[in-house]
């Protein structure tokens, strides 16, 4: 299998050609942020108009599936799509920016290099933004799934008293995570 990498690169490349704004969450932002772990896919969260739709699916057709009608379906109701690499049968996960939180990874993203090289920037959710994403997909989940928790606890052990603490209370409180948040930090003490 190729490696993921060398997909989100592939994709991200599209994305700048038709000026789409993206930012990368998920596991690969908690990896650049916390402790590295693998994932079965990649999350993205891009801003995607209905105009972009063909030349996105144009500039990714010969090395994604991607359909059309689901992207404009996706657009339309604010919910996400996939695409799937051809070469590598991995898919990533493309979430449009219709939540308050979807739209403060976007507004807050940071450019980072995650290649061994250190030739490919990449816009990659804050680590403050990727705690609140993961505790609220940890409570959505009911609270059980070790990845997303785990995750979040390394993001706090690695960044320390670099985290905006009162931003991450503040945002933890809209997103209903607050308790979450709270045991969090506790666990890692």
């Amino acid at each position: 299998m190729e490696n993921p990498i060398i997909a989100l690169f592939q994709l991200i490349n599209a994305f700048k050609a038709v000026g789409i704004d993206y930012v990368v969450v998920g596991s690969v932002a908690s990896s650049v942020h916390g402790d590295y772990r693998t994932s079965a896919d990649i999350d993205v969260v891009a801003d995607i108009s209905n105009e972009q739709v063909r030349p996105l699916v144009n500039a990714l057709r010969d090395d994604f599936y991607i359909d059309d009608v689901s992207v404009s379906k996706a657009i339309a109701r604010g919910r996400s799509f996939n695409v799937i690499h051809l070469a590598g049968i991995f898919k990533v996960d493309v979430f449009l920016p219709a939540s308050d939180l979807g739209k403060q990874q976007l507004a807050r993203r940071e450019v980072h290099s995650i290649d061994a090289d250190g030739s490919h920037e990449v816009w990659i959710a804050t680590a403050e933004d990727t705690i609140l994403a993961k505790l609220h997909w940890y409570r959505l989940g009911e609270e059980v799934s070790e990845l997303q928790w785990r995750d979040v606890k390394g993001i706090l052990g690695t960044q320390g008293s670099a985290l905006d603490f009162d931003y991450l209370r503040l945002w933890a409180e809209r997103v209903g995570v607050l308790d979450l948040l709270e045991r969090a930090v506790k666990e890692i003490q």
